[in-house]
C-alpha cells in the first residue's frame, strides 16, 4: 500500500492561491445570478461559449500556463481554487474545459514550437475549443485498440477512420485525436500517435448524438481521406500512448469527479432550512455528504500537490476519479430518499433531481470505466 501512501499525502492550499476564491465568487454571483439551478446540474457539460471567454477576460483561462503565452503561470493549487468555485455552483465551462485542462498542457509538454505559439494563446484567450477524440465505435475503454488510421502521404497525413463520443465536437474548432500510424490494432500501444487538426477540413463529418436528457454533448466523427499538413502530429510519431497515459491522469484529477451533483446538494439544504427543523434522519444525511466531500476533497487536493511538484499523478487521480464518481452516482439516489420521506420539493429542485438522477449514470463512464480504473489500482498494487 506504499504507493497509495505515497501518492494522497495530504495537502493544503496556500494563502497566496486561496485569495483568488474571492474574486471568482464575486464574478460568478454576478454571471449566473438569474441561471436555475437545474440548468447549472449541467455542470462541466453546460456549454457557453461566451462565458468561456468571460472567464478570458478576467485571465482565469490558461492559469497555469507560461506567461509568454498569455498563460497566467500560476500553480495548479491556483487551478484547483477556480475549478471548485466554478464546479461547486454549476458554472457552464463544458466549451473551454477540454482545451484548458489537458489539451493546453499536453501541447507546451510534447508539442512542436509552433504549435505552442499558435495555439496556446488562442486557448488562453477562449478562441480555441478542443474536441477530444480517443473512444471509436467496439472499442469500449480499450484504447489500445483504436483502428483510425494517418497514413503519411505527400509531405502530410491522410486520416481515415471513425471516433464517438467526442464532447462538444460539433461546436469545437479542432480536435485532438489518438490515431494508428504504424502497424496493426494488435500491436496495441506500439505505433500510435496523436494529431491535431481543424475540425472543418473537407472530409470530416460530424454528428451529435442526443443523451436521454435530450441534450447533445457527445459526437461520433467521420474521417474520409482527410488530408493533414505533416504538423499535425504531436510529439513523436508513436508516443501517443505515453501522451495520451498523462492526458489522462489531468482528465481524472480535477474536482469534476466530486461536484458533479454539488447543485442538487446544495438545493436539498436550502430546502431543509426552508422547511424548519429537519428530521434525525435528514441532518445524518447531510453529515454523510459532508464527510465524504471532505475526504474526497483532500483526495483532490492530493492529486493537485503531485501535480505542483511535477511527480507522476496517474494513481492518485485513478483512486480520485472512481471514489468521487461513486460519490457523484449516489447522491441523487440518496437525496431523491429523503425528499420523498418529508415535504415535496419546489419545481426547480424536483427537475434538478430528475435531471442528475438520468444522467448519473454517465458519471463512472466519462474519463475511463470503473473496471479499467481499479485494473490500473491493481497493477499499482502488484495484483496483476
Amino acid at each position: 500500500m506504499g504507493a497509495i501512501d505515497e501518492a494522497l499525502q495530504l495537502a493544503a492550499i496556500p494563502a497566496q492561491d486561496e485569495a483568488l476564491r474571492a474574486s471568482v465568487r464575486a464574478f460568478l454571483r454576478e454571471a449566473l445570478h438569474d441561471m436555475p439551478a437545474d440548468r447549472r446540474a449541467r455542470s462541466w457539460m453546460g456549454y457557453d461559449a461566451e462565458f468561456s471567454r468571460a472567464l478570458a477576460r478576467q485571465g482565469w483561462l490558461g492559469l497555469t500556463l507560461p506567461a509568454a503565452y498569455g498563460g497566467g503561470e500560476r500553480s495548479n493549487y491556483a487551478r484547483f481554487v477556480l475549478s471548485e468555485e466554478l464546479l461547486a455552483v454549476g458554472a457552464p465551462v463544458s466549451a473551454h474545459w477540454i482545451a484548458d485542462r489537458q489539451t493546453a498542457p499536453l501541447i507546451l509538454r510534447y508539442g512542436s514550437q509552433a504549435q505552442r505559439d499558435f495555439y496556446l494563446p488562442r486557448i488562453i484567450r477562449g478562441e480555441a475549443f478542443f474536441a477530444i477524440g480517443m473512444s471509436e465505435p467496439d472499442t469500449g475503454s480499450d484504447l489500445a485498440s483504436v483502428r483510425t488510421r494517418a497514413t503519411p502521404q505527400g509531405g502530410g497525413w491522410l486520416l481515415n477512420g471513425r471516433k464517438i463520443w467526442t464532447t462538444n465536437a460539433h461546436r469545437s474548432h479542432y480536435m485532438c485525436a489518438l490515431v494508428r500510424t504504424s502497424g496493426a490494432p494488435e500491436d496495441r500501444h506500439r505505433g500510435l500517435s496523436q494529431m491535431i487538426f481543424d475540425l472543418t477540413l473537407p472530409g470530416i463529418e460530424i454528428r451529435p448524438i442526443r443523451d436521454i436528457t435530450g441534450d447533445t454533448h457527445f459526437c461520433e466523427v467521420l474521417f474520409d481521406n482527410v488530408r493533414l499538413p505533416a504538423d499535425a502530429l504531436v510529439g513523436e510519431e508513436g508516443s501517443g500512448w505515453a501522451q495520451v497515459t498523462a492526458e489522462l491522469a489531468l482528465e481524472r484529477s480535477g474536482p469534476e469527479r466530486i461536484y458533479s451533483s454539488m447543485v442538487l446538494i446544495d438545493g436539498w439544504l436550502a430546502h431543509l432550512r426552508a422547511n424548519g427543523a429537519p428530521e434525525p434522519a435528514q441532518v445524518r444525511l447531510a453529515g454523510r455528504l459532508a464527510a465524504n466531500l471532505a475526504v474526497l476533497r483532500a483526495m483532490s487536493l492530493a492529486v493537485t500537490r503531485r501535480l505542483n511538484e511535477g511527480a507522476d499523478a496517474g494513481l492518485a487521480a485513478v483512486l480520485v476519479k472512481d471514489l468521487g464518481t461513486g460519490f457523484e452516482q449516489a447522491v441523487p439516489e440518496w437525496i431523491g430518499q429523503a425528499l420523498r420521506a418529508g415535504p415535496a420539493p419546489d419545481e426547480v429542485l424536483a427537475r434538478t433531481l430528475a435531471y442528475l438522477t438520468v444522467i448519473n449514470p454517465t458519471f463512472s463512464l466519462r474519463g475511463g470505466t470503473r473496471h479499467i480504473l481499479r485494473g490500473i489500482i491493481a497493477r499499482e498494487l502488484g495484483l496483476r
